[in-house]
């Protein structure tokens, strides 16, 4: 089988590694793909948001299935165009990708089925939305409706704070276009989780696992926003019926509220949830795989990934068996350049990775590197990524941040504490 991943970031190089050791992938195409994902697939320096040029290039090349890895060409419609001519494709269609790219479009569904969700209200009107502050209870979190790259929610501790973020968000449009549209939603206090399942093209839902990430930038989760500082799997005090639990009161209902109005949504289910004392209650929904939860996740699956991946694409999730996951405990550790999330030098050399060597216990993942004849160089925010597994949390956390001992690079930034509220 030729299978073609679109993407070029941590997750894609994840997803890369493990599709590449499936015995049914017979030739790996990255569509634009990295320095590091070169050595194990071709790359192609394709516009990823090129509908077109990927469409004649899976022609072109005989492709057999794509893999989609971000949210941005989901929310473009290239599983609508690929589709259309009977090529494989895993991810959502454009529209079902809504439930990712607006959060109205999400908040709306779970307003209509009584999901448990944060209270809101919505605006396209800057005036409204300044108004509607002199109603709020604070702290209260502003969103963007549309992508931004994990950044675009903001916690507000005031009338000041969260009139500046609402200008910001809608007149300096800081997140482009995403900030057309806001969400002022209620505050909630619990634990944040993530949860994943599989959904195939019949509304089949498969539950995958749980991981817990860290948004903030400094320790003890303090700080600004990020796509990510470090992700663990699996969250250790849920269990099962808690899973089954979180498929009942959110993915069917979601799932079957899309079907019911002709919208199909295929392929990873992401939500993120928050641990309420009144409940676990819906934050968002993500229609991708996340980065960097997927580097914590996938290092745990005995399972074919592309099997499942294949399955969901073609409705026949309910032929398989659950997937068989390692009971070890994995760790994943960002490490970012100095001054991410906002700005930072690029093209600093990183020394030492030659030296280390990848195993079944430990992985490095790269997210934005590029090679430079003997060196490794950093070219974005969030650089590279350690997962590590051990038998207990602790034990996985001290393995991947002795990885990251091993490694030279006086410009990059990871915190210390990833996990911490869990370490016993």
């Amino acid at each position: 089988m030729r299978v073609l991943v679109i993407g070029n970031g941590g997750r894609e190089h994840a997803l890369c590694v493990f599709i590449s050791k499936s015995p049914i992938c017979d030739k790996l195409f990255c569509i634009p793909g990295s320095d590091v994902i070169q050595e194990m697939a071709q790359c192609y320096k394709i516009d990823p948001m090129n509908n077109d040029d990927i469409l004649n290039f899976c022609k072109e090349h005989k492709i057999n299935f794509v893999v989609v890895g971000p949210e941005l060409p989901l929310s473009n419609g290239i599983v609508d165009k690929l589709s259309e001519e009977k090529i494989a494709v895993f991810g959502p269609n454009k529209t079902s990708s809504q439930l990712e790219s607006s959060k109205i479009f999400m908040k709306n569904i779970c307003k209509k089925h009584n999901i448990p969700t944060a209270k809101y209200s919505a605006f396209d009107n800057e005036k409204e939305a300044l108004n509607f502050l002199d109603k709020v209870d604070f702290p209260t979190v502003i969103k963007a409706d549309g992508l931004a790259a994990g950044k675009g929610v903001v916690i507000v501790k005031s009338k000041n704070e969260a009139t500046e973020t609402i200008k910001n968000i809608m007149s300096k449009r800081i997140f482009g276009a995403s900030g057309k549209n806001i969400i002022i939603e209620e505050f909630l206090e619990g634990e944040e989780i993530s949860f994943f399942a599989l959904v195939d093209t019949n509304g089949f839902i498969l539950p995958l696992t749980t991981a817990q990430d860290h948004k903030k930038i400094g320790e003890g989760d303090t700080g600004l926003n990020t796509g990510g500082m470090g992700a663990y799997s699996p969250v250790p005090f849920i269990k099962q019926s808690q899973i089954n639990d979180f498929v009942t009161k959110f993915v069917k209902p979601i799932i079957n509220n899309l079907k019911y109005n002709n919208i199909f949504f295929s392929g990873v289910f992401y939500a993120g949830l928050i641990l309420t004392k009144d409940g676990p209650k819906l934050l968002e929904i993500n229609v991708r795989f996340g980065d960097p939860e997927v580097q914590a996740v996938l290092p745990r699956l005995k399972t074919d990934l592309l099997d499942l991946l294949l399955a969901s694409s073609k409705g026949k999730l309910d032929q398989l068996k659950p997937p068989e996951w390692d009971n070890n405990f994995c760790m994943n550790v960002v490490i970012a350049s100095k001054g991410y999330p906002e700005s930072y030098k690029k093209n600093t050399i990183i020394n030492g990775l030659n030296k280390i060597t990848t195993n079944k216990s430990h992985y490095i993942f790269h997210s934005s590197t590029k090679k430079n004849e003997n060196h490794w160089l950093a070219t974005g925010g969030r650089v590279l990524s350690i997962s590590a597994l051990g038998s207990t949390l602790k034990e996985a956390r001290n393995k991947a941040y002795n990885v990251i001992n091993k490694i030279d690079w006086k410009n990059g930034y990871f915190r210390k504490d990833i996990g911490w509220k869990h370490l016993t």
